[in-house]
């Protein structure tokens, strides 16, 4: 209401000119469904015969959503024998290049004029930090993050997958609004951790999903527990190891109770994770017995049974 007139007629011509209205509508905060809801776009060729789409966010950075998405579809490739991709839609802060160890395997191949994604851990991937100079920061303005976007979808060559996971940015913004254009989601997968629980958060997310039409197959909790051995005359075999709730106990899944969402899994804190991680060797793969990967195997087979199949 308090904006003067000529001055909402100067917005709506820039509008207009920068090419913005041309775009697909995407309802901001607090905009009704448009009748009949948000309509999905068609599946890019360059994923032609993809079955599922599946975005991992969160409602703020620092709670391992990147681990998250990156073991999740670690899981999916050697646990369960999908054909997995994994997109790295987080273009301010590519993370995936570290996680899946291929920061030094050079840029993508060209076929055509079509990129081949880079695999390793029989995952295939696409990050802008795989077309960014290492070091180079990637400073972009909305615009530019949608035309990286795009061109890491269009121009792929991820041929026809089981499930593709997308690594959101936290929050919400410009890539969230690009990626609910370009892709069909099946669903969307929060990450929280339970003293994170900035509810708001967290339910600002659920409410950007439900907008674009995505349902929340769930919630993981991420560092839910530490599980501590004691250690009594150094000996530790044969103990129980006991949890500790650092963050406090149960929050994720009081969160996922109020949102009548199913809580997913819940991760321990395990310095092994992290290590892991930053090694490219996420421990999905390079450590399948402990608790962590057996947590990201199980809520890898639910998330691909809840993720209805799209028709191929």
């Amino acid at each position: 209401g308090g904006m003067r007139p000529e001055m909402r007629r100067a917005l709506a011509r820039l509008a207009q000119r920068r090419g913005f209205a041309s775009r697909a509508g995407v309802p901001g905060p607090g905009t009704p469904a448009p009748p009949g809801g948000f309509k999905h776009p068609p599946m890019p060729a360059s994923l032609a015969g993809t079955k599922r789409v599946v975005a991992v966010a969160s409602g703020k950075g620092g709670v391992g959503k990147s681990t998250t998405a990156v073991n999740l579809a670690c899981a999916a490739a050697s646990a369960l024998g999908l054909r997995v991709g994994l997109l790295d839609a987080d273009v301010h802060g590519p993370s995936i290049p570290t996680l899946m160890n291929l920061r030094h395997s050079g840029s993508p191949a060209l076929e055509g004029d079509a990129m081949l994604p880079m695999e390793n851990h029989g995952v295939r991937c696409m990050s802008v930090g795989l077309l960014i100079p290492d070091g180079g920061a990637a400073v972009w303005r909305g615009p530019m993050v949608m035309g990286a976007l795009g061109k890491m979808i269009r121009d792929t060559k991820w041929g026809a997958l089981d499930v593709l996971f997308v690594d959101m940015p936290p929050g919400s913004g410009d890539a969230h609004i690009s990626i609910s254009q370009s892709l069909p989601l099946s669903g969307a997968v929060i990450v929280s951790t339970p003293q994170q629980l900035a509810l708001a958060d967290v339910k600002r997310g659920v409410d950007a999903y439900a907008k674009v039409n995505a349902p929340i197959l769930g919630f993981v909790e991420n560092m839910a527990y530490m599980e501590v051995l004691p250690a009594e005359e150094g000996r530790t075999e044969g103990k129980e190891a006991r949890r500790v709730y650092v963050f406090g106990e149960g929050g994720v899944r009081r969160m996922a109770e109020t949102t009548g969402a199913e809580l997913l899994g819940e991760v321990p804190l395990d310095p092994n994770v992290v290590t892991a991680s930053d090694e490219g060797n996420p421990v999905a793969v390079s450590d399948p017995t402990s608790a962590a990967a057996r947590a990201y195997v199980k809520m890898a087979r639910r998330i691909v049974e809840k993720a209805k199949p799209f028709e191929t």
